[in-house]
């Protein structure tokens, strides 16, 4: 693995909700002021719960009041959303000036070299200002990923590969502007994690409720990269939203 670091289902767990971790069965109660979700948003589903237009919203998988989704992905984006009842939770989320991380599964168009790597790990200058060090790695496999519903473009003459990036920012498309920049248009893009939590168990479509002690490492992570962040003079917070990628 090269890599560069710079310092069909859409059923719904049973309410309750049980997951397995570590051996032991975990249960959560949908009620609980402190509720946050995890779901894996499918392809074409907006990050929202109404569409003026009639298309597919979170609401066609969650029927949990009082949940909300901290952040976005694009509509042609698939993977991991938290979805926190706590409003504050859901700020720190989206906090620009925190920085937690986010790793995704990239495929592109033809073969990143080192240097394409070593460019998105360093940072990239968009529009909006140059990108935050991340963490860039070449997948040698394919990951082991479900059928996109609407299979990609391709391209015979061109060969395609996958990548993982890290990001502690989100800019509006940040890693399908990333990888355009250095010469590898992103063809397929799946959030596998945020910060500790990450799709383990689910499948597109699917949510379930994380359990009180990942809700406490969660935070603790939240609050230590904000202090981190206000030592370094960064951690005003920034107005608006987090962006979609």
């Amino acid at each position: 693995m090269r890599s560069w670091r710079s310092e069909n289902l859409t059923g719904r767990l049973s309410p309750g909700t049980s997951r397995t971790r570590g051996g032991t069965e975990v249960m959560t109660g949908l009620g609980d002021p402190e509720l946050v979700l995890r779901f894996w948003k499918p392809y074409d589903c907006l990050t929202a719960f109404t569409d003026r237009d009639g298309r597919q919203t979170l609401a066609d998988h969650i029927d949990v009041p009082n949940v909300y989704p901290a952040g976005r992905l694009d509509r042609d984006s698939e993977g991991l959303l938290l979805l926190p009842r706590n409003k504050a939770l859901r700020g720190d989320l989206t906090d620009a000036t925190i920085g937690h991380p986010r790793t995704y599964l990239v495929q592109v168009e033809g073969i990143p070299s080192d240097d394409a790597l070593h460019h998105l790990a360093t940072g990239v200058d968009l529009k909006d200002g140059r990108t935050r060090p991340a963490t860039a790695e070449f997948l040698a496999t394919e990951p082991a990923l479900p059928p996109r519903p609407v299979p990609i473009r391709i391209r015979k003459s061109v060969p395609d590969s996958w990548i993982r990036l890290t990001l502690t920012e989100g800019k509006n498309r940040q890693v399908r502007r990333m990888t355009a920049a250095v010469g590898h248009p992103t063809l397929r893009l799946v959030r596998t994690a945020i910060g500790s939590i990450t799709l383990e168990g689910l499948e597109p479509g699917q949510w379930d409720a994380i359990t009180a002690e990942e809700r406490r490492d969660l935070r603790d992570g939240l609050t230590g990269l904000r202090r981190a962040a206000n030592r370094s003079g960064a951690g005003r917070r920034a107005p608006g939203r987090r962006s979609r990628r």
